[in-house]
């Protein structure tokens, strides 16, 4: 009996849920990063400035950045990474608000089995 390879890629999944209590900081904290950002293109950062400044869900994911995440936890290199940000009604007092709700994908609990050793 052989023992199966297990593959050294893992897929983190986080959710979080945030409270915006001053939308303008954040605003101004993602048009800051737009602006710091050397690597963009004039079309792209007016593009980004524009999305930033309409929708602070999308300044939020402007601002979160998964690398920043992982970048020092030893051990690991991020191979892949996406991310988005929503405006969602959040009652956590509700039914549908369970801490451990899944997204009714299965492979939550096989992940999990081959991350745990």
């Amino acid at each position: 009996m052989s023992t199966p390879e297990t593959s050294r890629f893992v897929r983190l999944r986080v959710e979080l849920v945030l409270e915006i209590d001053d939308e303008e900081a954040v605003t101004g904290a993602a048009l800051q990063a737009v602006a710091d950002d050397s690597e963009l293109a004039d079309e792209e950062r007016t593009h980004a400035e524009s999305a930033v400044t309409e929708d602070t869900a999308e300044a939020l994911a402007y601002l979160v950045d998964p690398f920043d995440l992982v970048s020092e936890v030893p051990g690991v290199e991020l191979q892949q990474a996406s991310w988005s940000s929503e405006r969602i009604d959040y009652d956590p007092d509700s039914p549908d608000w369970g801490d451990d709700e899944e997204d009714g994908d299965e492979d939550y609990a096989e992940d999990d089995e081959m991350t745990a050793g």
